[in-house]
């Protein structure tokens, strides 16, 4: 069933017009209730599905800006492969002080999941010491030294608590800031690993000291590179990772 899952929504439910951007879903803006709301349609497991929608239930009980699903008729929070989720003002951060303001509101996410179980089927990075694969990810398919190097970086990592990370917050496409707040967008990639990884901001604007950036940047760099592995932006972000 594709968007024929948003009757679920009501019978007023409707469809308006396709967004960009998505990479692995089909996004668009949707009508529901007399509302404009964002639809998300995917391939995602009903497992996968649920670990999202609750976190963002969460973090919207916290008090955090985020795309909170709007469930169907009978309660659930998605259907069919189908998240629609409130439709977040705002534009991307422009100035350095934006960005500081979204190191913030990432800092809060990470306080406020310390504990948080893992998104079924991922790995953190650290986990890829020694697990291939992990959702995306398949290490088998990158040459050895690339995984040598890629491990070596996560490994810089082991023993730092993890959290829910969100993932690509370096885009500013991810995020939509208003004079009053910094919402975080596409939680498609999040998971749970190592909160740095969400502080390589441009600028560092999470103010990240020297010896922790080099780290955080490194083990970033990594993780994007296996993730995208192998079109040319992977090949870029691997470039990146020093050699061992």
């Amino acid at each position: 069933m594709g968007w024929e899952a948003l009757g679920q929504w009501g019978e007023d439910a409707v469809r308006i017009e396709p967004l960009t951007g998505g990479v692995a879903n089909d996004v668009s803006r949707v009508r529901i209730r007399g509302q404009v709301a964002v639809g998300r349609l995917g391939s995602r497991s009903d497992a996968d599905l649920a670990w999202e929608t609750a976190l963002l239930q969460h973090l919207d009980r916290e008090g955090m800006a985020v795309p909170v699903p709007i469930p169907t008729s009978d309660g659930r929070p998605f259907a069919n492969g189908l998240v629609v989720m409130k439709y977040m003002e705002g534009g991307p951060p422009e100035t350095q002080s934006d960005w500081r303001r979204v190191a913030d509101t990432l800092r809060e996410l990470h306080r406020l999941t310390q504990g948080w179980p893992q998104r079924p089927g991922w790995r953190s990075s650290t986990d890829l010491l020694h697990a291939e694969t992990g959702t995306r990810i398949n290490l088998s398919a990158m040459p050895p030294e690339a995984v040598i190097r890629c491990r070596a970086a996560w490994a810089r990592l082991v023993g730092r608590r993890t959290c829910v990370v969100h993932g690509n917050p370096n885009n500013p496409g991810n995020i939509r800031m208003t004079g009053e707040q910094v919402a975080l967008i596409d939680w498609d990639e999040s998971h749970v690993d190592v909160p740095d990884l969400d502080l390589v901001l441009p600028g560092n604007a999470a103010g990240l000291d020297d010896g922790a950036h080099d780290i955080a940047a490194q083990a970033s760099a990594a993780w994007e590179a296996a993730v995208c592995w192998r079109d040319e932006y992977a090949v870029r972000r691997l470039a990146e990772v020093r050699a061992v």
